[in-house]
């Protein structure tokens, strides 16, 4: 290839032309920046150093300089409403909705603001009509985001997962966990209103949508058990250790129950003693105590309890150790063993709580959803200190 020379003149050119750009583009910098006023560079002063209070003040002094700041006004509705004065927020966020002149994009913004402000102050019907407006619109995925909360704090399970499947044609997120606990609640108000024929096409459905719905697998064993089909009860209940073991602890009790109504007690033990092995669990282990203790008396019940402690040494089963020993051991000894079981007891209340994996929530009982953050099947059935220890 040969060399042409106006290559050579063609080179300056262009650093010429990328050095007035940078300089038009810098002096338009400049200008933007010299007519905000000075309280506005204060606020986001403030807003860098975690000063929301501050903050608020001096966006309050810019936009009294320069009421026609949008910017300034989503701010400051903002900080309103992050610091829990949801009601000067929404006054902030309407009266911006309501400006003339405003771009389509900025009115749909300030309506999408003034919703979460609803949203935030527990004015759920006032959220779900903005939203509900705000659908199509540049804001679409945002409004169903946010519907989708609202349908769940309202318990409206059904609008719930239709927004879910729009919100997939939008992320390509499925969420096959959120719907399937959608139907499994559906399914569970058809329980309690006694149409078990209903509550199984809903946990089908919860099937359908996502296979390892642990949680509708163990209503489809209680509507079994409901009907006084032990052997189908136990059929559903066992399918949990493919689906996901951590849950097996949930149907422990269920299972035993079950084994005793059909007289083979001893064979249920001996599939619950098999589930501790494999996937070790201390409330699997506080079934499979009791059930031993009542099948075969405190000698039977003790090695189990000792063997599991010695492969999964915990507090909890430290306590439950004592427990045994107290039944086996003599008169004479029992008054210490008391002293050291209440010691150990008081330690291990810090951390026989369940917490949510994503928020850290704790709480004495189970939840499929956790009462902090909202989301599901968050709570592994596991005690605290359990949850420490697993990588």
């Amino acid at each position: 290839m040969e060399f042409e020379l106006w290559w050579l003149l063609a080179i300056p050119l262009f650093f010429a032309l990328g050095w007035l750009a940078a300089r038009v583009d810098i002096r338009h910098v400049v200008r933007e920046s010299r007519t905000l006023p000075k309280s506005y560079f204060k606020g986001l002063n403030f807003l860098l150093n975690d000063q929301p209070d501050k903050a608020i003040d001096a966006f309050l002094e810019a936009t009294k300089v320069d009421p026609e700041t949008v910017e300034l006004h989503f701010a400051l509705g903002n900080l309103f409403r992050r610091r829990g004065e949801t009601d000067r927020a929404i006054r902030m966020h309407q009266n911006l909705a309501e400006r003339e002149g405003l771009r389509p994009a900025q009115r749909q913004q300030a309506l999408a603001e003034l919703g979460h402000d609803f949203l935030k102050a527990g004015l759920l019907d006032r959220a779900e009509d903005i939203f509900t407006r705000l659908r199509g619109s540049g804001q679409d995925e945002a409004a169903l985001n946010f519907l989708l909360e609202i349908y769940q704090q309202e318990k409206e399970w059904r609008k719930a997962i239709d927004i879910a499947g729009r919100l997939a044609q939008h992320s390509g997120q499925l969420w096959q966990k959120e719907v399937a606990n959608f139907y499994c609640e559906l399914a569970a108000g058809e329980i309690s209103h006694a149409r078990p024929a209903e509550a199984r096409k809903l946990l089908e459905e919860a099937l359908a949508t996502h296979r390892k719905s642990v949680r509708a697998t163990i209503l489809l064993g209680d509507l079994h058990a409901a009907s006084g089909d032990a052997e189908g009860a136990i059929a559903a209940w066992r399918r949990i250790e493919q689906q996901d073991p951590v849950y097996l602890s949930l149907v422990a009790s269920r299972l035993r129950d079950a084994y005793r109504r059909l007289g083979r007690g001893g064979e249920g033990l001996q599939l619950l003693r098999g589930y501790l092995a494999q996937h070790p669990s201390l409330d699997l282990l506080d079934v499979a105590f009791q059930w031993a203790l009542e099948e075969a008396g405190p000698e039977a019940a003790y090695p189990l309890v000792r063997d599991e402690l010695r492969r999964n040494p915990t507090l909890l089963g430290l306590d439950k150790l004592l427990e045994a020993q107290l039944l086996v051991s003599p008169p004479e000894r029992r008054a210490d063993l008391e002293l050291i079981k209440n010691l150990i007891h008081e330690h291990t209340r810090k951390v026989s709580r369940y917490r949510c994996g994503n928020c850290g929530f704790k709480a004495r009982q189970f939840y499929w959803r956790c009462p902090g953050c909202g989301a599901w099947e968050s709570y592994p059935p596991r005690r605290t200190e359990e949850f420490d220890l697993t990588p």
